[in-house]
């Protein structure tokens, strides 16, 4: 069985984060460990407090994982400080894991922020050259890259700044445009652009880790990025179209909407 490592903060609703990729990992078939960097106090309708683990706990724990297990795949979130980056960040130098996919995570689906807004700069310039794969979203991929995007073509070219900066392949995701859900990805020689059509809710907690999560997975599995990218959108629209109604706000995706609907198989007797 493949092994991956997600290094995320922790979101005590179960929609996001920590949770949400290690629901992810299980739906793929791949076996889920985790490095809890900040404790999140959310849920579907705002944050309430964050509280960051000491980069010497987040390192004590990913040093855990290597020294004992072998890692297939390793998905990074939110890093909230940049202490906290470079702590990671020294480790992936350490460790020199394969498929490191990373979600600059920095605010939460109802907009409260998480992460410190001066650690963007040493994002840009610790953490983003360590990606295999970085996939932020339309604001994300603003913030990084300095420009506005509101067409296609800034979505291109806000990629390629973005791949400029040290990362193998980006992703912008379109899900906060107008219209169908069009992901761009640029691997340094071209784009490649996955669309789906736009579904109408507002249960989309945690979508930007669960498509990271199984991009991830998919990379573990042995997929090349552009079909490893292309399973992951297939998977996170079907979670986001049978998306759960739970809490007040903003409800989560449904990581086993397969599984539930049909059933686990049954193995022979021997």
């Amino acid at each position: 069985m493949k092994k991956v490592l997600s290094i995320a903060g922790s979101d005590c609703s179960g929609g996001a984060g920590i949770q949400a990729d290690l629901k992810t990992f299980s739906a793929h078939g791949v076996f889920g460990m985790s490095v809890i960097v900040s404790i999140v106090a959310e849920n579907t309708s705002r944050v309430i407090d964050i509280q960051d683990v000491t980069p010497d706990m987040i390192q004590k724990q990913i040093d855990a994982v290597f020294e004992d297990i072998e890692v297939d795949a390793v998905k990074i979130g939110m890093l909230s400080t940049p202490y906290c980056m470079k702590a990671v960040a020294e480790k992936l130098r350490q460790y020199k894991p394969k498929n490191i996919v990373i979600d600059p995570v920095m605010y939460a689906k109802n907009g409260c922020p998480l992460m410190n807004p001066n650690a963007v700069d040493t994002l840009i310039k610790v953490v983003i050259p360590c990606a295999d794969i970085l996939t932020p979203n339309i604001p994300e991929a603003e913030k990084i890259s300095g420009m506005t995007i509101s067409s296609m073509e800034d979505m291109e070219a806000a990629a390629k700044r973005i791949y400029e900066m040290g990362c193998r392949n980006v992703i912008v995701k379109g899900g906060h445009a107008i219209g169908n859900a069009v992901d761009v990805l640029y691997d340094g020689r071209q784009f490649y652009h996955y669309e789906t059509y736009r579904i109408n809710t507002k249960n989309t907690h945690g979508t930007g880790c669960t498509f990271s999560s199984a991009i991830t997975s998919n990379l573990a599995l042995g997929l090349p990025v552009p079909q490893a990218v292309e399973q992951a959108k297939q998977y996170v629209t079907t979670a986001i179209e049978h998306a759960l109604s739970i809490g007040k706000g903003n409800g989560p995706t449904h990581h086993f909407y397969d599984l539930y609907r049909n059933g686990l198989q049954k193995s022979e007797v021997l």
